[in-house]
């Protein structure tokens, strides 16, 4: 009898194997010639050769659908275990989804420029996506992100913004210097705690596949087979804008997402985004997409209040 040991390194074993090791038990039931024992993140298996290969595959299926999904399920198990395998590419194709967030919430582009949007970023490196506040520009971008990181695509994802108050002057921060920062990235973690479980979300900022940083921190950094966002881009000067761009290593994908109408860098300072927007628009494996107020995704209201600034704001 051959032995085999299968270590779940990417998922949380509990979540995994369900109450009770109900996974277990149902695997126990399509294989009942493999003797299989969990202890921990290890899955021990006996049986013939070519019954543990099968098994395997089917298990392989299995936590590429946890993985995707977040979620494990007995019909999906049933289905995954009894499938040929094509079945569940084609359930992933259907839906359109770009990413199956917590409990299982598909997130897609919702109107006709989000799609724009992702088809761009499918066809080039890199992309400037521009529009007013609440058109799901960073949103998309993120589970854009997501996406390529599930599907190992990229190795890591970098998130990355200025950090300059819009507006107001805050003053002194209390807290160590990622409690400073944090205010400033609160929107990027908002967007991952929709589509990363928490406790995964934890794993992968603590060892860094993703990260979270403001821009100064980019300086002198190559960023290889990752998929990196820099949102707020119109607070950026032309020096920052032109080092982040300059950072693009082997492998990557970048989207720089802005907002032309909320500059808050000082007056008479140019806009290294509105600059960017210019220099760069000719250059193949470089888009750019316009989002406007049909785009918004928000309460009912923020359309309107957008349409109503933009009529005092062309006066």
């Amino acid at each position: 009898m051959n032995e085999r040991i299968i270590e779940l390194t990417e998922i949380n074993p509990n979540d995994f194997f369900g109450a009770q090791n109900s996974t277990i038990s149902l695997l126990k039931t399509y294989f009942p010639k493999i003797k299989i024992v969990a202890r921990g993140n290890k899955l021990k298996i006996y049986g013939e050769s070519e019954i543990l290969d099968e098994f395997e595959i089917r298990l392989e299926r299995l936590i590429r659908y946890f993985n995707k999904y977040n979620k494990l399920d007995e019909n999906s198990i049933e289905r995954i275990l009894t499938s040929t395998g094509k079945e569940e590419e084609k359930s992933g194709k259907a839906d359109g989804a770009l990413v199956h967030g917590v409990s299982g919430k598909i997130i897609k582009a919702q109107t006709e420029n989000q799609r724009k949007m992702v088809s761009l970023m499918f066809e080039n490196d890199l992309l400037f996506a521009v529009g007013p506040a609440g058109t799901g520009k960073t949103y998309t971008a993120v589970a854009l992100a997501v996406k390529a990181l599930k599907e190992k695509a990229v190795r890591r994802i970098i998130l990355t913004r200025p950090a300059v108050e819009s507006g107001e002057n805050l003053g002194f921060l209390p807290g160590d210097l990622k409690e400073k920062l944090d205010p400033y990235m609160q929107p990027l973690y908002d967007a991952l705690r929709d589509m990363i479980p928490s406790e995964k979300l934890q794993a992968f900022l603590e060892n860094g596949t993703i990260q979270i940083a403001p821009l100064a921190f980019m300086r002198g950094r190559t960023l290889d087979n990752a998929f990196v966002i820099l949102d707020e881009a119109q607070n950026t000067t032309h020096a920052q804008m032109k080092m982040f761009l300059t950072r693009m290593g082997k492998n990557a994908k970048f989207i720089i997402t802005g907002d032309p109408g909320q500059i808050d860098l000082p007056r008479k300072q140019v806009s290294g985004l509105k600059e960017a927007l210019l220099a760069l628009k000719d250059i193949e494996g470089i888009a750019q997409i316009y989002l406007d107020d049909k785009d918004v995704i928000r309460h009912r209201l923020v359309k309107r209040i957008i349409t109503a600034y933009k009529s005092i704001e062309t006066e």
